[in-house]
């Protein structure tokens, strides 16, 4: 079959549910609109068993898998949809990119001893990573993530975390359980097929920075003297219902950063292909001790453009930077 769909069984599944909870309340209420629905959900049904769920019923070629996971019902791809339905997901996709756009935490945010920047620009109209700083209380959290799948669905995925965690931290959960938590809603609020790669930090006062990253891209401490990789990991947010997260903690000097950043920076293509890769960041960033935080996110994202040489941009990217500045230090700019 030419599905896109990683696993038909897994969107076959989904598709049960969804009638059953559409049986039961039909059964209390049959209005025309229910009706309609299950009888959509039949046909995408009767459309797997014989072979055709996640064909073009006009061209018969494949609807883009990210259409399918937002709306499992699709039935014609992206090219075969009439104008006003192409103009009516044009307007749909640009409020899905300003609802996004107004997720995103303030630019060059002071919290407390800290001073963070970051840098947040989609493929395309909307995005797939994730972006956030919360000062609560004496501390300043910071996440950074990136959503399994591209477009729509994997925006709604990132409005997903950016809610569950404005809402977890301010309970004061550790921080292995807070991400133990919110993988617990996560995993049972999404398709099976979908999951995120996420770092969540957490920074006090005084230099130290508690880090739990659920295989995401590791995060590096740039330093006077060197920049180090901080490496531990585990499995990415929403596998499974019940897994555990660690944690580790770092101690940061004055003027010291945290850098992290998602896969769409370090996996940037020049003209010939070759990936831009951890260590060429890691490499400018030995250079960046003496700068502030906007300064050091400028000057990686400059490298990242003059690598790609006007190579197209593939994926979201996505870079932050959080730099240790108590009593009033503040880097040259």
């Amino acid at each position: 079959m030419s599905t896109q769909v990683t696993d038909l069984n897994l969107l076959r599944d989904q598709l049960l549910v969804r009638r059953q909870k559409l049986e039961a309340a039909s059964a209390k209420a049959q209005t025309a609109n229910l009706l309609l629905l299950l009888e959509e959900v039949d046909k995408a049904l009767e459309r797997v068993e014989v072979g055709t769920y996640g064909l073009c019923e006009a061209c018969n070629g494949a609807v883009e898998a990210g259409r399918l996971l937002a709306d499992p019902l699709a039935r014609f791809c992206l090219d075969c949809l009439k104008p006003a339905e192409q103009r009516a997901l044009e307007q749909d996709l640009q409020l899905a990119a300003r609802i996004q756009l107004g997720l995103l935490p303030g630019q060059n945010l002071v919290a407390g001893s800290w001073r963070t920047s970051y840098h947040y620009e989609p493929a395309g109209l909307v995005s797939g990573d994730y972006c956030d700083l919360l000062h609560y209380g004496n501390h300043l959290y910071f996440m950074i993530g990136d959503v399994s799948g591209k477009g729509v669905a994997a925006s709604m995925l990132m409005a997903n975390l950016h809610a569950m965690f404005r809402v977890l931290i301010p309970t004061g959960l550790p921080l292995s359980e807070l991400v133990e938590r919110a993988n617990h809603i996560f995993s049972g609020s999404t398709l099976p097929t979908q999951y995120a790669t996420l770092i969540v930090g957490k920074a006090d006062e005084y230099g130290n920075v508690e880090i739990c990253n659920g295989g995401h891209v590791y995060p590096l401490h740039l330093g006077k003297n060197e920049v180090e990789v901080i490496e531990s990991t585990g499995l990415p947010v929403g596998l499974f219902h019940d897994q555990k997260f660690a944690t580790t903690t770092v101690k940061l000097a004055p003027g010291d950063a945290i850098v992290a950043y998602t896969d769409g920076v370090s996996e940037a293509e020049n003209p010939d292909g070759k990936q831009y890769a951890d260590s060429y960041l890691q490499e400018l960033l030995r250079a960046c001790h003496t700068l502030g935080s906007r300064d050091i996110i400028d000057r990686c994202i400059k490298g990242v453009m003059a690598f790609r040489a006007g190579s197209p941009k593939v994926d979201d990217q996505t870079i932050l930077a959080l730099q240790f500045a108590p009593n009033g230090h503040v880097m040259a700019h």
